[in-house]
């Protein structure tokens, strides 16, 4: 009764509005958090840089299609692989800075929060969802190619100094982390039972 209460109000247009409008400021915020970084970034490598708020970006246009009550597969596809894979990373890495002596700040709590928030609603809408297999090969694609990017060529979102010296640990845990999110949305996309928005 309270998940079919819950699937309905996901669907409700005030409430994908609202949605809306939440995950455009945390796209401007992202975007705006990434400023020092994209201003060192060697041009080619920009559309690779700013993973959260392209992430939730994304996700904006997957609202936007629901709203008029359409279907973009390969943005779903997009938008539930990274909110999974950033909302956790970067959870994780703040944790890990925190655990390591950091100290954990107001903004650091706001960041949780959202990053959790991101994981999250890209898997509440997966019944909503009509991705295919060639959707989340491409998908696959690139996100393991900004992987590659982000630990070859040291393209990775900056971390904590204290974490620094374990980059290595955390490339291969960033690896881990796309494989089980696109493992994640495709099972979910398998087994959930399909709703219409």
């Amino acid at each position: 009764m309270i998940l079919e209460m819950m699937f309905q109000l996901l669907k409700k247009k005030y409430f994908l509005a609202l949605l809306l409008v939440i995950n455009i400021g945390g796209t401007i915020y992202g975007f705006i958090w990434y400023e020092g970084q994209l201003a060192v970034t060697p041009g080619k490598f920009l559309i690779f840089v700013p993973d959260s708020p392209t992430a939730s970006l994304m996700f904006c246009f997957v609202l936007t299609a629901f709203l008029f009550r359409k279907n973009w597969p390969l943005l779903e596809a997009f938008a539930a692989v990274t909110l999974l894979k950033y909302g956790v990373w970067a959870v994780v890495m703040i944790v890990a800075a925190v655990l390591a002596g950091d100290t954990l700040t107001w903004k650091q709590s706001m960041l949780i929060v959202s990053h959790l928030g991101m994981a999250v609603q890209g898997l509440l809408y997966s019944p909503y969802y009509r991705i295919k297999l060639w959707h989340l090969g491409v998908i696959a694609a690139w996100t393991l190619l900004n992987d590659f990017i982000d630990y070859y060529y040291g393209m990775h979102p900056w971390v904590s100094r204290l974490i620094q010296p374990y980059i290595d640990q955390i490339a291969v845990f960033t690896v881990c982390l796309s494989i089980v999110s696109l493992l994640t949305v495709f099972l979910l996309n398998k087994y959930a039972v399909k709703r219409t928005v």
